[in-house]
């Protein structure tokens, strides 16, 4: 896991800093009353990594039939509206909504008692598609030629359209609620152009609601306590 994040996060860091450095070269400055507009608008597209938190209940120590439970994920893409307004000459308040496909999550079983014919490695796949409403204030540097860095920092409100909190448990599987709380905190970066400033940006997010709908009658949800978000997100915002 630290090895995927220092992946996720040192290397867009780098190429960053290093286009910053070819574009600070430059002498033209580009849109120079932009960061004095009261409001502007602009287009999200994203990657996100997404993983599970979970804690195991106490049922787990005491469970014969599963021997291990390691949760796992995968990537998504993301596609977003942004809104930002002038608070001051360094801070903004910005609304950023998206939509976020992909990223589907599972959980490893190992399992000690299996039936004829079951594998002992059972995986239990939770697809993902969010919609995040999140509202986030930035602190903003001095702006260097065509060149600034921010700071972020929110609240967010995620509810899964693929959520299964309704299904019948037939198949023994996990169920995990619709709507997540969570906060975020990140960096960016404001390149200048003549007639768009584009602006990667790293994000961290983590939820702060449990989001398991816990069964005590199912081997796959018993021996679980809670199950909590977390996002690495990379974007890239095009602004007017």
């Amino acid at each position: 896991m630290h090895y995927l994040l220092r992946k996720q996060v040192v290397l867009p860091v780098v190429i960053l800093l290093f286009c910053a450095s070819n574009l600070h070269a430059q002498k033209e400055i580009y849109r120079r009353n932009h960061d004095d507009l009261v409001y502007y608008f602009g287009l999200t597209l994203g990657y996100n990594y997404s993983s599970l938190h979970i804690a195991k209940s106490a049922q787990f120590l005491q469970s014969d039939s599963i021997m291990s439970a390691e949760p796992g994920s995968s990537g998504g893409i993301a596609m977003g509206l942004m809104a930002t307004a002038r608070l001051s000459d360094h801070f903004q308040v910005r609304l950023n909504p998206q939509l976020i496909i992909g990223g589907s999550k599972y959980i490893q079983y190992r399992l000690n008692k299996t039936k004829p014919g079951e594998a002992d490695l059972q995986n239990q796949i939770l697809p993902s598609t969010l919609v995040s409403l999140p509202i986030q204030i930035k602190f903003n540097s001095d702006r260097i030629g065509n060149f600034r860095t921010y700071l972020l920092g929110g609240l967010k409100l995620d509810t899964d359209l693929s959520s299964n909190s309704t299904a019948r448990n037939v198949d023994d599987i996990i169920k995990l609620k619709r709507n997540d709380i969570g906060f975020e905190f990140g960096m960016g970066f404001n390149f200048y152009l003549p007639f768009v400033t584009i602006s990667p940006e790293i994000k961290i997010s983590n939820g702060l609601t449990d989001l398991h709908q816990r069964d005590p009658n199912l081997k796959y949800s018993n021996v679980l306590d809670q199950i909590l978000s977390r996002m690495v997100v990379f974007s890239i915002h095009f602004e007017d």
